[in-house]
């Protein structure tokens, strides 16, 4: 019975197994357009009652599927505190924990619903290959949110001195001044907070170049680690 379940669970090399994944990835977009439409206000009752039995539906396949992975694990604990296992749980707890609570927690309940996207990337082999990609990467991705925590830092205290005379009410603080930072080194640019002094208009020329290297690293950097995956993956095989 083990072996069996497993087939169909885990291994993909048999039809059963692959119909079973593109069922379970089939609830996942369903549950998630349910969830959607839940949001829409003045549904009628019986549409209402449509998709929470459709939820039902979803919640006790992901259940069983849940069940099932634990039950042909040969490390339960290690599978239960897996990523994989922590997001299969995510899946299902909220409907669970929605029952005898207060209804004003009931719609922050709902929004963890949205975890069962993550279940797609144990059945998509393209999100396999960036989730390989990103933990391949994982050294020098942390390495650029350092530094770019740091420039961001750097930018709001710099643009604090050029403008905190000019414009006391947007640039009053450091703290004040790091929206605009942010804004400025993604490259964003909202316009709702801008430098008028030339010292100001200088420094943000020089932030918003760097800003542009910043926006390109991490593309670099996920790149060549999903190209590393796939060769990887490829030597594995």
């Amino acid at each position: 019975m083990k072996e069996a379940i497993k087939k169909v669970v885990e291994n993909n090399d048999t039809r059963l197994s692959k119909g079973f994944d593109f069922f379970i990835q089939f609830l996942i977009v369903v549950s998630v357009i349910t969830f959607s439409i839940e949001t829409l206000p003045k549904l009628e009752p019986k549409t209402r009652f449509i998709l929470s039995a459709i939820e039902i539906f979803c919640v006790i396949v992901f259940t069983l599927e849940y069940l099932a992975r634990i039950y042909i694990a040969e490390k339960k604990g290690k599978f239960i505190f897996s990523f994989f296992g922590l997001i299969d749980l995510l899946a299902i707890l909220p409907f669970y924990l929605s029952f005898g609570v207060d209804l004003r927690s009931l719609r922050i309940l709902r929004m963890f619903r949205l975890f069962r996207l993550l279940k797609l990337v144990r059945y998509n082999k393209a999100m396999r290959h960036f989730t390989k990609a990103m933990l391949l990467a994982r050294e020098q991705i942390i390495l650029f949110m350092a530094v770019t925590l740091v420039l961001i830092y750097f930018s709001a205290v710099g643009i604090y001195y050029f403008e905190n005379e000019a414009q006391p009410d947007h640039f009053a603080s450091v703290f004040d001044s790091l929206w605009w930072s942010i804004v400025t080194l993604t490259t964003v640019g909202y316009g709702d907070v801008y430098p008028i002094t030339a010292g100001g208009k200088i420094f943000t020329f020089f932030i918003l170049l760097i800003g542009l290297g910043i926006v390109a690293v991490p593309t670099g950097i996920i790149s060549s680690s999903l190209t590393k995956a796939v060769e990887l993956e490829s030597e594995e095989k």
